[in-house]
């Protein structure tokens, strides 16, 4: 055993004689020259990487089957160490031949401009639905053809009632009745008879029995047999619901009218264009079947729910029609206005990686040097996106390139969370090994280089170590029977 302890001393005697001699000869008295030439090493890539493949490594510069350049790693003590994990160091003309690109995290003013499709349409409040208030037939037709334009107060059709022409009768009857009371000594007589004809009178306008037909009534004191039904504003007949001699009842549409002087249009508007708009906003809309005309509205409604197949939310928009050139059903092109306006802080859309889960950027931490950053996003417009959390105005964000850049911070931060290897460094790109336990019985290790293993509890019988460099090696309780001397 003693002798064994003995040889070993003696082996790492001469080892570490030659090792000090060939390192002696290495460094000469410091100089200038030295100082760069160490600076240089120290900055010598550990390996190359793919840039399509990170797995694919290359101890040499290489190019990939597409003719791109493999990506130089360097060692980690080039870093920082209060930097955090995942960030990236990529050289000069690296970054030159992956095209990264950046741009600054500015304070801007967004707004935006909502493009849609609309559909014109009636406006509701401005339709009306005529129906009798009785039974009855349809004498005549004054306005017998669907889209025909009517005037206010325009006769549309007769009807005869036998309702209204009892109305009529109880009317003229309390017309004679007032005639021979209304000179009574009796307050009381004379104050019924006018209650009397009030409440007939009252009766017939009910009715809608028309203001000049009553006139005639009290004018003639003859009873009529067809009353008139008239147009209640201007408009377009846009169905028409009874035909001569027609019997009809409370229940039949007569005409259904629509005043086109204003209308409506809707439009779709995606979710995430939401948070921009507001009742009132402004809008302008062109028709292919009007070239080069401009109308212009304003937002009266927004939809208080979502379309389930589209996903957009419903705007309805008020828009004026003078001579009646919008129609119904007519497709426009619908730009909106937002007036919204938010201060904001901003960086290009492209700048964001989107995984699903979480949002990140790449902030410039240096000349190559590049963090991966985790951020909170806002409204877009323009191609700027909001940020409301991660990013500060004035820093630099990367903006092209940040896939090959976000492939090689994993791989960065990765490495940084295996606690149980070492960083390896420029002047050794291979991690410390432990060797501690290892039965190498029978192993050729000429000229391998060994320096910092710890090879405590290792077995080495029969192990060749001709020519091996065993610098830094910790050897204690190696059992080296039977090894090369």
């Amino acid at each position: 055993m003693n002798k064994n302890i003995i040889g070993v001393a003696m082996i790492t005697l001469a080892l570490g004689s030659g090792g000090g001699y060939w390192l002696a000869s290495q460094n000469k008295p410091a100089t200038q020259d030295g100082q760069t030439a160490k600076a240089d090493a120290e900055r010598k890539p550990l390996f190359y990487r793919n840039p399509m493949n990170p797995e694919i490594t290359s101890p040499v510069p290489a190019k990939d089957n597409m003719g791109m350049d493999y990506i130089p790693v360097f060692a980690d003590s080039d870093s920082s160490a209060n930097e955090p994990a995942g960030t990236v160091r990529i050289d000069p003309v690296t970054v030159q031949n992956i095209g990264v690109r950046t741009a600054l995290a500015e304070r801007k003013t967004l707004s935006r401009d909502v493009q849609s499709v609309g559909r014109v349409d009636y406006d509701e409040k401005l339709i009306t639905r005529l129906h009798p208030k009785t039974e009855g037939w349809v004498g005549k037709l004054r306005v017998d053809e669907t889209g025909e334009p009517v005037k206010k107060d325009e006769i549309l059709l007769s009807i005869y009632s036998p309702q209204l022409v009892s109305s009529q009768e109880e009317y003229l009857l309390a017309l004679n009745n007032l005639k021979i009371l209304k000179n009574s000594p009796f307050p009381d007589i004379q104050r019924g008879a006018k209650n009397l004809l009030r409440s007939t009178r009252e009766r017939l306008e009910l009715l809608d029995v028309p203001e000049h037909q009553i006139r005639q009534l009290e004018r003639t004191h003859k009873v009529m047999k067809f009353l008139h039904i008239h147009s209640p504003f201007d408009g377009i007949v846009v169905n028409i619901g009874a035909r001569d001699g027609q019997f009809v009842t409370p229940q039949t549409e007569l005409y259904m009218i629509a005043d086109l002087s204003r209308v409506w249009t809707y439009v779709d508007v995606y979710e995430y264009e939401l948070p921009w708009i507001k009742v009132g906003d402004e809008a302008h809309m062109r028709l292919a079947s009007l070239p080069g005309e401009t109308f212009s509205g304003k937002i009266t409604y927004i939809y208080p729910y979502l379309e389930a197949k589209t996903r957009t939310i419903k705007v309805r928009l008020e828009f004026e029609n003078p001579g009646m050139k919008l129609k119904p059903d007519m497709f426009a092109d619908v730009n909106i206005h937002a007036s919204k306006q938010v201060d904001a802080i901003v960086i290009p859309s492209e700048a964001v990686l989107r995984t699903g889960s979480r949002n990140a950027v790449f902030v410039v931490r240096g000349p190559g040097r590049y963090e991966p950053r985790d951020v909170k996003l806002g409204i877009s417009s323009d191609g700027l996106v909001q940020i409301l959390a991660g990013v500060k105005a004035g820093e630099e964000v990367v903006t092209s390139a940040q896939f090959l850049i976000d492939s090689e911070s994993k791989l960065r931060e990765a490495a940084a969370k295996m606690m149980d290897v070492k960083t390896p460094t420029a002047a050794d790109p291979r991690p410390a090994m432990d060797a501690e336990g290892m039965d190498m019985k029978g192993m050729d290790m000429k000229g391998m280089d060994m320096k910092g293993m710890d090879m405590k509890g290792m077995d080495m019988k029969g192990m060749d170590m001709k020519g091996m460099d065993m610098k830094g090696m910790d050897m204690k309780g190696m059992d080296m029977k039977g090894g090369s001397k």
